[in-house]
């Protein structure tokens, strides 16, 4: 392989024409979703999502077909480039050889259109004339409204009022495509106007939007509601990320020893993640690290109770086993966003569970000190939220160096930061601040999880 090439990039005809679904390999399956109401198991009936994507939420199949409609919208900026970062190595002096997989491309920015453009699809053959989501910092709701234009939908957008108000652009870039985006706690729901009278001000949180959105799409008989991380049938939309990136490898004659990737929900880290996972489940790769990075003031994984919980604030989206800081947790004003969500993906936490993954929490100023590094030998400015991952690829990186071992690190690097430059402007200005969730609130949120007979 030649050492001096600093891209690799397949073609049009390489990329992959399935999803690769985890479920068909897992050594234990995982625990059902339950229904919020009654807490059975559930097979989200309407009307959360349309009855194909109920169906691969659920399935066992390994490979589900993408559909040419898909194909042919993923072709603008699929597939994606993977960068070898030779002046990052150099600045850290390091034997590591770091790459990074570059989902920043999308018209979006970010990795959020590979399940945007497939849900619109699959709302769009079902006859949906309208979608509701939430967003965090913004790139989901960006992505979906992208989508939508493509096919036709209406979209509304509940946006974490703390993101709304520190990312404008992002709210500007779903009104260009055609979508409605208002603050959430909004007026424009029942649950959103609870918290809206307690507080016009209220900072807001993942999971309050996402009750808005739930009760929108439940109190429309056009609307569907769309989610743009956690659940099973948005990671395996995602994996056409590890699927490139390990074909390219394997065409290179290189494997990775280490994969970092950031996790609010778990999609972009189950994106790359899962093609690999499998490896380790079969035993071929059973030294494989593979590092989900969340921030120290939303630390679900390394902080959180793996149980069952609501999806949501308001207890109207499923149940689901995973790590979770209490569905009444309010996030610290990080500027990542997309980081902020009490849970994690039942996938990423039944995988930590089973010993498959491993979690690190770092704070946010160590963050954009990496940031800056990165944007200052690679050039590209990175999302708060990959900024998360990067600081891991890095300190791996070093941690080489002390022990005089070369090792091939891979970061999935899962958008870009133009729309962020206020937060990179705070860092600069010595504003930013670092957040250390208080183990007194998470103990209080821990006692408020749904009780579930026999569990």
């Amino acid at each position: 392989m030649d050492e001096s090439k600093t891209k690799y990039i397949l073609d049009e005809k390489d990329m992959p024409t399935a999803w690769y679904n985890i479920q068909a390999d897992l050594p234990e399956p995982l625990p059902p979703l339950l229904h919020p109401v009654t807490k059975e198991p559930t097979i989200l009936p309407p009307p959360l999502f349309v009855e194909e994507l109920n169906k691969q939420e659920f399935s066992k199949e390994r490979w589900i077909d993408i559909p040419e409609e898909v194909q042919s919208i993923y072709r603008q900026w699929r597939p994606t480039t993977l960068f070898r970062a030779h002046r990052l190595e150099k600045a850290l002096d390091t034997p590591a050889k770091i790459y990074y997989k570059f989902e920043d491309s999308s018209p979006a920015g970010s990795h959020k259109p590979n399940t945007a453009v497939a849900q619109a699809y699959y709302n769009k053959k079902a006859g949906v004339k309208r979608i509701a989501t939430e967003t965090g910092a913004g790139q989901w709701g960006s992505a979906l409204a992208m989508a939508c234009m493509y096919f036709g939908l209406e979209l509304k957008v509940y946006m974490v009022r703390i993101s709304y108000q520190q990312k404008p652009y992002r709210r500007n870039l779903m009104e260009i495509w055609g979508a409605k985006c208002v603050a959430s706690p909004s007026p424009d729901t029942k649950i959103g106007q609870k918290f809206y009278a307690e507080n016009p001000n209220h900072p807001g949180s993942l999971g309050m939007a996402i009750s808005e959105a739930v009760e929108d799409a439940a109190t429309h008989d056009d609307t569907r509601y769309a989610l743009g991380s956690v659940l099973n049938h948005v990671l395996m939309h995602q994996t056409v990320i590890g699927l490139e990136t390990k074909k390219l490898m394997e065409k290179m004659g290189i494997y990775p020893d280490i994969i970092v990737g950031c996790v609010g929900g778990g999609s972009n880290a189950g994106g790359m993640f899962l093609p690999f996972v499998k490896d380790k489940i079969q035993g071929k790769k059973k030294n494989l690290r593979l590092i989900c990075v969340e921030p120290t003031g939303s630390p679900s994984i390394t902080k959180g109770l793996l149980a069952y919980d609501y999806g949501d604030v308001a207890g109207m989206a499923p149940i689901a086993f995973m790590h979770t800081l209490g569905h009444n947790f309010i996030p610290a004003p990080l500027h990542a966003g997309g980081l902020r969500y009490h849970g994690m993906s039942p996938i990423i936490s039944h995988l930590v569970k089973l010993g498959y993954l491993e979690a690190k929490a770092v704070p946010q100023l160590a963050t954009f000190e990496s940031g800056f590094q990165f944007a200052r030998t690679e050039g590209y400015i990175s999302a708060p939220e990959t900024n998360h991952a990067i600081r891991v690829a890095i300190d791996e990186a070093l941690k080489c160096k002390q022990e005089g071992k070369s090792k091939t690190i891979l970061l999935a690097h899962s958008g870009h930061g133009h729309f962020d430059m206020s937060a990179y402007d705070a860092y600069l200005a010595g504003k930013l601040e670092d957040f250390e969730y208080p183990e007194a609130k998470i103990k209080e949120a821990l006692s408020q999880l749904p009780q579930i007979p026999g569990k």
